[in-house]
């Protein structure tokens, strides 16, 4: 099981500046997402969590330079997992369900490897750094002894998503 909770600062991890913004934005774009750049020092619409988070309205994921890159793309996973029509009902909390906040971050896990320089270990260590939580104690102990229900879920509903991996 999957669960986030901000505990280490946006210094301690890869931001969406650090990866780039266009790479983000074109990944996304292929899971017919929009990714829009809020200036620094802004609130970010839709954030769950406030400060530096991604937020989600729509099918929309909103960051600014200094959102981390795991939020990114974990909240992008959760418009993903969706179906389209459910996308456009979504303002800053995607699901309460067990099984799809673990494909998502099962997901995020995966994509984090089509961003040039990131790769799935570095964003399993800022997923940890950052406080998600995890049965086994890590993402990557997670993701590679305890992900197979959460990949079940996503090769039944999106066997695309998982092509690469």
């Amino acid at each position: 099981m999957c669960v986030s909770t901000p505990a280490a600062s946006s210094t301690d991890v890869l931001s969406v500046a650090d990866a780039g913004f266009d790479a983000l934005k074109n990944l996304l774009a292929e899971f017919d997402l929009a990714l829009l750049q809020v200036p620094e020092g802004m609130p970010i619409p839709g954030s769950y969590w406030g400060e530096s988070e991604a937020g989600i309205i729509g099918s929309t994921v909103y960051v600014r330079a200094d959102t981390p890159l795991h939020s990114a793309l974990h909240e992008a996973c959760h418009l993903i997992v969706l179906p389209p029509e459910k996308r456009a009902q979504v303002h800053t909390d995607a699901t309460d369900s067990i099984a799809e906040e673990d494909a998502t971050c099962y997901l995020q896990i995966v994509l984090a490897d089509r961003l040039p320089g990131v790769g799935r270990m570095r964003l399993m260590a800022d997923m940890d750094t950052w406080g998600y939580t995890f049965r086994l104690g890590s993402a990557q102990a997670w993701f590679e002894r305890d992900a197979s229900d959460a990949r079940a879920w996503l090769e039944a509903r999106l066997p695309n998503a998982l092509k690469d991996d």
